[in-house]
């Protein structure tokens, strides 16, 4: 939907409050009331069909259509019957925004020839092309702007975090529980069962235009993948985002979405697309505001390793225990430290070790000597205080101690003061002095946690992937799309044994030798050529499809037998695989045998991969423990495609598999790297084949001869979308520059970083500062994923790459556009390597961008150049495009008509300054 008029609801100055009365249970009465007394700086009315003069001192009209003019914002209270008439009208009058604070159990139900209550708000919506936020939302509140249009009964303070949810009453907590904890809000919105305006669409209008340092999310249901992905990676770019999600459990998920294939909770898959767009997760409303806190009070840590110093072992115990279980680690003391502590007589119960009990009578002295010894150790990133009320050491007297020399500690302080009454001040210093503070120890590792998952995610953002092992090619491609074809033709909805062998193949994934045969005399005849143990499968329809044992409970005797060593047993074999498939799946046609030689010997892990498709995130990539109890260990996680190596072994590294490979592989590094390449591989496949809609590789044998695919299922469904836009292979070209080299054109990908490094390494300082406006003699890691990471749906950047005679390859020019969310307008910037000036680069790369934009619908194209960046500006009249000089910021603009805009708000947009 965009950020079409939305700021309209954050920034009215005219409002309209439809259905308000006086009556105390009017909820448009208590949204105008708060709308008064918050101080709205702008013109309101109400309308009301019972004709009041004023509501509240507040002029009244008794239709729509009477109002003066075209509000800004209409705020529907009335009955929620009422409401489709109502956006008609108000579509109808010129109103752009319009917000349904009215609900009810029974919008999906079709009342009428025209649909639902729902399907009517939305169509009359469409036509009008008005923007509407609800039904059944608590409104919003723009504290910085003096807005409160909603029916809550606190007022909210203006801070710099935005809060963005989907439940209405949830929300009225949240504000309740803001204003016991002094935080303050740059946005309060709740979507409520929302019809048009969507959270990406708020995320986006968040990201654009608010001072927000942080958005807290509430997450219900998600009806756009890709664009709350989109919006989620480039906000938490910027600025904190945490998440808290319900319906995690299949009792409280109301969807009535299918089960994702092979996945015990299709939470997991929540949980990796928050992660991979830099969102930190919190389990629950109480640490949602404990997160906000740490990592808004905290430096970034450098890692995950915490010291306890506590006046007695027990509370340190309890956090040691929830530390290890959340998967942190315990600091372990440098020679140097753990001689210090035990010179000063610290520890009482470990002496120099971690945690550090400094005993029932410590002072705050003490507590404040052993803090900086602690602080001081390279091993230690953050420093836990737990303290337990003694007539010896205070709450509050030891807090303050630990407060008035916090400057003397030179890693991350958090603080637990256990207890209620004492402990309440010591908690209200720390909070005083920006020190997070907690009520528990498990609090205070929880919140530490939050912290650590948070670098961890923002590390991955911010990642630069080595090079890719593996490149697909339009002839790897173009086989598995006859093989999907030719089953398809025969009107198969999956692949068999053998045409799944054959695609795993082509993508350079080695799968067991294989002899299929029909009958049991081939296979007969097979084990007389082959003179070895073998395995015996039947192939057949409901056997070929992926996970399929969620449905049928696999057994080692179902359709599988082993070590067969005659002709005559493999011949027995295949009558008795017959009859088990006719019994345990009846009416599954049996399409062949496979035999293949037994993998003893070998000490082989089992493991499991492939690509699974979730209804609400598109292909996911699998991995685990394989083997046919796989469904019963449930070691299966999961990531979102693409991957690249960074990524894939950070799944890996999550996995009871990959613990596996760590401790009983002879050569763990060599493994991680090849399964790390797999599922790369898988993640290929995944981009390349949309109808690919399952895939599983179970068992994954990896020995010391490397990895080897045994048993494997591929079905087909409906071409998938991807949650993350995956590189576009078809955007790749070959063109000849003037002086004859050949040159290919692709998008960037983000295993490009050390080529990028190396081209602006080879760039005079003039082209830098044509480029940058300034001086930039080195790009930092976040400048490279900036630039080799992007989101292909929302920014587009094509290299020129040339393969030198000695096989390396060097990057020659790059342009780069970057579109707003409603693909209005896209801004430019281009550079080429001044070695390969005036050969006409810059030209095809100009075209070749303004060509893709097209393509995609972006109707302008803007860019600022440098008064005295000369060719560039005549590069830009030749062109197209109109310049003209910008006095106040002392450049040309320069601006190139794509498209023609179709609507009356895309032509208002266009009019506006960019």
């Amino acid at each position: 939907m965009g950020t079409r008029f939305l700021r309209n609801f954050f920034e009215p100055s005219t409002l309209a409050v439809i259905g308000a009365s006086e009556k105390s249970h009017s909820m448009g009465g208590l949204v105008l009331r708060n709308l008064q007394e918050g101080k709205f700086p702008g013109t309101l009315w109400a309308v009301n069909p019972k004709g009041y003069d004023t509501v509240f001192s507040t002029p009244c009209v008794r239709r729509v259509q009477d109002l003066p003019r075209a509000p800004d914002l209409a705020i529907i209270c009335s009955p929620v019957v009422t409401v489709p008439a109502t956006i008609e009208q108000l579509g109808r009058l010129g109103v752009k925004a319009t917000m349904v604070l009215s609900g009810g159990s029974f919008l999906d139900e079709s009342t009428s020839q025209e649909g639902s209550i729902r399907e009517r708000m939305l169509a009359a919506a469409r036509r009008s092309g008005i923007r509407v936020l609800g039904p059944e939302c608590m409104g919003l509140i723009v504290p910085g702007r003096h807005l409160n249009a909603t029916y809550s009964s606190q007022p909210v303070k203006a801070g710099k975090v935005a809060y963005l949810g989907q439940s209405g009453m949830l929300g009225n907590a949240m504000i309740d529980w803001a204003v016991g904890q002094g935080i303050g809000f740059s946005h309060l919105v709740t979507l409520g069962d929302s019809v048009d305006v969507m959270l990406p669409d708020l995320i986006d209008y968040i990201n654009q235009n608010s001072p927000a340092q942080a958005i807290l999310l509430h997450l219900e249901r998600v009806s756009d993948a890709q664009h709350l992905m989109t919006a989620l990676r480039e906000a938490s770019r910027n600025r904190l985002v945490l998440a808290i999600k319900s319906g995690r459990t299949e009792q409280s998920d109301l969807s009535g979405l299918p089960a994702t294939p092979g996945i015990v909770n299709r939470d997991s898959v929540f949980e990796a697309a928050l992660a991979r767009a830099g969102v930190v997760r919190v389990d629950n409303s109480d640490e949602l505001f404990d997160a906000l806190g740490t990592l808004s009070r905290m430096r970034p840590l450098r890692g995950d390793r915490l010291a306890i110093v506590a006046n007695g072992l027990g509370p340190a115990l309890l956090a040691i225990d929830r530390l290890i279980m959340a998967g942190g680690k315990l600091a372990q003391f440098t020679d140097t430290t753990r001689q210090a502590l035990l010179d000063s007589d610290f520890d009482m119960s470990l002496p120099g070790s971690n945690p550090v009990d400094l005993g029932g009578n410590a002072t705050p002295e003490k507590f404040v000597g052993a803090l900086e010894i602690i602080a001081a150790d390279a091993n230690v990133d953050a420093v836990l205080v737990v303290h337990a009320p003694t007539r010896m050491a205070p709450s509050k007297i030891t807090a303050e101690a630990v407060v008035a020399h916090r400057k003397r500690f030179k890693r991350n302080l958090l603080t637990s003061w256990m207890g209620l009454e004492e402990a309440l001040s010591a908690r209200h210093e720390c909070h005083l002095a920006g020190i997070p503070t907690y009520i528990s120890p498990e609090k205070a590792v929880k919140a530490f946690m939050h912290m650590v998952d948070y670098q961890r995610v923002q590390a991955l953002l911010q990642e630069t992937p080595p090079s890719l092992p593996f490149g697909t090619t339009a002839d790897i491609r173009q086989r598995c799309h006859k093989l999907i074809a030719e089953a398809r033709a025969r009107g198969r909805d999956r692949l068999s044994h053998q045409e799944t062998g054959e695609a795993l193949q082509a993508y350079g994934i080695s799968t067991a030798a294989s002899r299929y045969v029909a009958n049991a005399e081939e296979a007969a005849a097979a084990f007389e050529e082959l003179q070895e143990p073998l395995g015996l499968k039947a192939v057949h329809e409901q056997g070929c499809l992926p996970f399929h044992y969620d449905k049928h409970p696999r057994k080692p005797s179902s359709g599988l037998l082993q070590d067969l060593n005659s002709a005559a047993e493999v011949a027995k074999g295949v009558e008795r695989l017959r009859e088990e498939v006719q019994t345990q799946y009846p009416g599954s046609q049996i399409y062949s045998y496979c035999l293949q030689p037994m993998q003893r010997g070998k000490h082989s892990i089992q493991l499991c991969a492939g690509i699974t498709r979730d209804p609400v995130f598109g292909p996911v990539i699998v991995f685990g423990i394989g083997g046919y109890r796989t469904n019963v260990l449930a070691d299966r996680h999961v990531a979102l495609p693409p991957l690249n190596m960074t990524l894939a072994g950070d799944l890996i590294a999550n996995t009871h598999a990959g613990k596996l490979i760590l401790e009983h592989s002879r050569d763990p590094q060599r493994d991680l790297d090849r399964m790390c390449q797999l599922l790369v591989k898988l993640s290929q496949m995944a981009s390349d084949l949309l109808e690919l809609r399952g895939l599983e590789i179970n068992p994954l044998l990896l020995n010391r001869d490397g990895m080897i695919a045994v048993d494997f299922a591929m079905d087909l469904g409906v071409p998938a979308r991807h949650a993350i836009m995956p590189y576009p292979e078809e955007l790749r070209e070959w063109v000849r520059l003037k002086n004859d080299m050949q040159v290919e054109i692709r998008p960037v990908r983000g295993e490009d970083a050390p080529l990028i490094t190396r081209f602006h390494s080879q760039l005079s300082e003039e082209s830098i500062r044509f480029r940058y406006f300034h001086n930039k003699a080195d790009l930092t890691k976040r400048d490279l994923a900036m630039l080799a990471q992007i989101n292909y749906d929302r920014q587009m950047a094509f290299i020129a790459e040339h393969t030198r005679n000695d096989g390396e390859k060097e990057m020659l020019g790059v342009v780069r556009v970057w579109n707003d969310p409603d693909n209005i307008r896209t801004e430019f910037s281009v550079i080429i390597r001044d070695d390969m000036q005036g050969l006409g680069l810059g030209s095809l790369l100009m075209k070749k961008m303004i060509g893709y934009c097209k393509s995609v619908g972006t109707l302008e194209m803007i860019g600022k150049i440098m008064v005295d960046n000369h060719p560039m500006r005549g590069l830009m009249k030749h062109l197209g495009f109109r310049l003209h000089y910008n006095m106040e910021e002392q450049v040309v603009d320069a601006v190139l008509r794509l498209n023609e805009p179709t609507s009356d708000w895309q032509r208002h947009r266009l009019e506006a300054q960019p």
